[in-house]
């Protein structure tokens, strides 16, 4: 099978102008899901998506591939990330062979487990029937959303139902920036993922971190260098 990673990078972030260059323990972001998807045993390639030669440079000094620049279009702040994949995609395959899996990871997004990748394809290689797996935070907590009358209301009627959280019913957040691999069918028809899934489940609670501010970037620091002294 093809299988290749399509990490996004624009150059015009707005919360933390040129974020995906900034620093985090000595290497840029970028470099973080690059490094993350080159340790893959079935990875073929690893292609950033952007508009940013800069970036691009160096990504490609950490070992991605560049073959296109991003158009415009889809750089600005409204461009959705299902856009960027599809047209990642589609130009990767007018010069390559056809793409079987599709991993996406994101730059801001860093606590991820590497081997999350692996674990990912092997499961859609075993199992044709899945679409999608993606990385998921497990949560016991419960949540509110406003009704069409603009009433709170319970996400799911069993949240009314208290109990030991040992054997309470969970819900998972979707985490697809640190983990997620798709069959190709689905990015080509403007999806990120399919509706028949499986959820590589987690307690980690550092995958709630997502870089976009300044103070995101020194959580980030913080946790990952206490994480690497081994106290958290």
């Amino acid at each position: 099978m093809k299988i290749v990673t399509f990490i996004p990078a624009r150059g015009g972030s707005k919360g933390l102008k040129r974020k995906n260059l900034k620093l985090l323990a000595g290497k840029p972001l970028i470099a973080w899901p690059v490094q993350h998807a080159l340790r893959s045993k079935y990875v073929n390639d690893v292609v950033v998506t952007t508009d940013d030669k800069e970036i691009a440079e160096v990504a490609k000094e950490y070992g991605a591939n560049i073959p296109f620049l991003r158009p415009e279009s889809i750089s600005g702040d409204l461009a959705t990330t299902e856009d960027t994949l599809k047209h990642a995609l589609e130009e990767y395959e007018k010069l390559h062979s056809k793409v079987d899996l599709c991993v996406f990871l994101t730059c801001t997004d860093i606590f991820r487990k590497p081997e999350w990748i692996d674990e990912a394809i092997e499961i859609m290689v075993n199992d044709n029937k899945i679409e999608s797996v993606f990385s998921g935070h497990k949560t016991h907590k419960n949540f509110w959303q406003k009704n069409e009358n603009g009433k709170w209301e319970r996400l799911k009627d069993w949240m009314a139902n208290y109990s030991s959280r040992q054997i309470r019913r969970y819900i998972v957040r979707e985490d697809t920036g640190l983990c997620c691999v798709s069959r190709s069918h689905i990015w080509r028809e403007g999806r990120r993922i399919g509706n028949n899934v499986k959820v590589l489940e987690n307690n980690d609670f550092l995958t709630a971190v997502d870089i976009h501010t300044k103070e995101d970037l020194k959580i980030a620091e913080l946790l990952l260098n206490m994480r690497l002294a081994g106290d958290i």
